[in-house]
């Protein structure tokens, strides 16, 4: 029996973020947390344990997704950045300490093949499965999920 992954969604667009909750459940993970700017991440209990963060990059309060992603590295070291965004080209070359981008709009099957694609580089590196179209992974994740 495998164990759920813990998914955090930071976006500050209601439905949207309902969708992603609802997406995640379906395929049978836990949303431990959602929050809509950087100031809701930090009122998280570090107790939490985020396996994946969904974050968007344009967020509420004024707060981006790289100062939560600087947050989330800091206090879940071991959590899974996506970034989420309509414009990908904005996302520093780096990818600023996050592992990947989804770009908006995604469907609901795209999201879910990248939820197994993660789930799989997780909890036994690398992926089985081949890499989703709608996922683009940092560098440093697709040098580290690379097939030999």
């Amino acid at each position: 029996m495998r164990t759920p992954l813990n998914i955090m969604i930071v976006e500050d667009e209601a439905l949207l973020a309902m969708d992603i909750e609802a997406i995640a459940e379906d395929v049978g993970y836990v949303v431990i947390g959602t929050a809509i700017s950087l100031r809701e991440v930090q009122r998280f209990p570090e107790s939490i344990d985020p396996h994946v963060a969904f974050v968007d990059m344009h967020l509420a309060e004024g707060s981006n997704g790289l100062e939560v992603t600087a947050h989330i590295n800091k206090h879940w070291p071991d959590a899974v950045v996506i970034f989420l965004t309509a414009n990908v080209k904005k996302i520093p070359q780096d990818f600023a300490g996050a592992h990947g981008v989804i770009a908006k709009p995604f469907s609901r099957a795209g999201l879910m093949s990248v939820l197994h694609y993660l789930e799989q580089g997780i909890t036994d590196p690398p992926p089985r499965s081949t890499e989703p179209t709608s996922f683009q992974p940092s560098p440093a994740l697709a040098a580290s999920w690379a097939r030999g």
